[in-house]
């Protein structure tokens, strides 16, 4: 007879879910990390695991990724009762892997799911992955880059450092108004095919090889950030690691600090608390902060802010709010900028400020923020954002008790969604439903319009 797994049972417990929520949540990490034999989870799968059965496949890593997220900690398989052997265990071997070699493999694996799950096993995005090196491999890496083997026949310059930052710019605007869901194999090909062969080339000097690093860890950064638009997070996660090390290579401060950044804001997303505020600290240590230009101190620093708030630390997300929004004021007209901030602005602060002070509680200052980037953004470019905007400013609404003000935004939100393909759109289609659920029924025109809208929304929105 199978012993009760006590140890999953607690931290079901913790968490506060019902056993039917826990299977629901479950499903919904199964859909993102395209674990489809785990789509058909339910109630009774739960209540199976809790009595002693153990998980077939993929479970287990799929489970303890959906009850850390709740928890906002990285869970083992030994807290669940689900460890075989040592495979827990996190090591740097992501890091100690040859830069070239993964930019080829992972854009390989990219474009071909099916082999990518054959190499790599679950794709199950985990915060054991956000593990960040030693001091000493930052500081090796760019001699690491400098001793890689080259091809003599590739000669590498400006032209080819050019044409990857107009290859990133146009992937990263279209990303903005689109969506990350479409396009990304394109620059995944992109990756392997061109960017690939540049960072195998000979550089004419040390200036060439870094400018290329640099625009090459941009272009990944892009196709990782993609990943997450599109809800594709291990897949992203791997992009930004991959990312982070062209950038240490490239010996890019303000570049690595850019990425660790992203890589906070998903791990916020995710719910992973302890390993956000890590990614959010790391960005601004070793001159990342200190050497990037104001518009992108503000960036870095607004998604420290958001960290610090998750974790509670209201004092200090609110201090770097105020340094966020001083820095952003510091930014001169006409001043050299790298590309990759060109979307952040006022209307980008403003969002980000909301969802900060929305983690403290503070709805009254996330709403008048979410106006305030409503206001300032410019919808038609950045589309996606903007209808990302519009859900959170909806669901505060409602969580304020104002249902109609919420419908007429989510309303606004669904039309700005038109032509976007983004995850998170379908993540804020998802939560109007389930925050109207309760009006079902009851004759309330406003919510059964908005209701219906995002049910029909649900089938083109991916």
């Amino acid at each position: 007879m199978a012993r009760r797994n006590n140890e999953l049972a607690a931290v079901i417990a913790e968490t506060g879910w019902s056993q039917p929520v826990v299977a629901a949540a479950v499903v919904r990490v199964a859909v993102e990390s395209d674990v489809k034999e785990l789509l058909s989870v339910q109630r009774s799968h739960i209540a199976m695991w809790v009595a002693g059965t153990r998980p077939r496949g993929r479970a287990a890593d799929v489970l303890r990724e959906t009850l850390s997220r709740r928890l906002g900690r990285p869970l083992t398989l030994a807290e669940i009762g689900l460890a075989e052997g040592d495979s827990d265990t996190v090591t740097e071997s992501e890091w100690d892997t040859d830069t070239l070699t993964t930019l080829v493999a992972l854009g390989r694996h990219s474009m071909d799911r099916e082999r990518r799950r054959l190499l790599t096993g679950a794709v199950v995005y985990s915060a054991g992955g956000l593990v960040l090196p030693r001091d000493a491999w930052w500081d090796e890496a760019p001699d690491r880059a400098r001793s890689r083997a080259t091809d003599p026949n590739r000669r590498i310059g400006e032209t080819e450092v050019r044409a990857v930052r107009e290859m990133t710019e146009f992937f990263a605007r279209r990303d903005q108004r689109h969506g990350g869901v479409d396009g990304r194999t394109a620059l995944h090909q992109y990756i392997v095919d061109d960017i690939a062969r540049y960072v195998g080339g000979v550089f004419r000097n040390e200036v060439s090889r870094r400018s290329l690093y640099s625009a090459a860890a941009e272009a990944v950064y892009v196709a990782g950030w993609m990943s997450f638009d599109a809800s594709q997070h291990e897949s992203a996660r791997r992009y930004f690691t991959l990312a982070l090390k062209l950038a240490a290579e490239a010996e890019d401060a303000p570049l690595a600090g850019h990425v660790l950044r992203a890589m906070a804001h998903q791990a916020i997303d995710l719910g992973h608390t302890k390993a956000a505020l890590n990614l959010a600290s790391a960005s601004v240590e070793r001159k990342r902060y200190a050497h990037a230009v104001p518009r992108e101190r503000a960036l870095i620093g607004i998604v420290r802010a958001r960290a610090l708030a998750v974790d509670g630390q209201k004092s200090d997300a609110l201090a770097a709010i105020r340094q966020a929004e001083h820095d952003l004021a510091q930014t001169g007209a006409g001043e050299d900028q790298p590309q990759r901030v060109w979307f952040f602005q006022e209307a980008s602060l403003a969002h980000e400020t909301a969802r900060a002070l929305w983690a403290l509680g503070d709805l009254n200052g996330a709403l008048r923020h979410f106006r305030a980037s409503v206001r300032l953004r410019r919808a038609d470019s950045f589309s996606r954002t903007h209808a990302v905007t519009l859900g959170y400013m909806g669901t505060v609404q409602a969580g304020q008790g104002n249902v109609d003000a919420a419908c007429q935004t989510w309303s606004r939100a669904l039309d700005a969604m038109d032509g976007v393909q983004s995850g998170r759109t379908r993540e804020a289609v998802v939560t109007m439903r389930t925050t109207l659920s309760p009006f079902r029924g009851r004759g309330i025109p406003a919510a059964s319009e908005v209701d219906e809208r995002a049910r029909v929304a649900l089938r083109r929105v991916t």
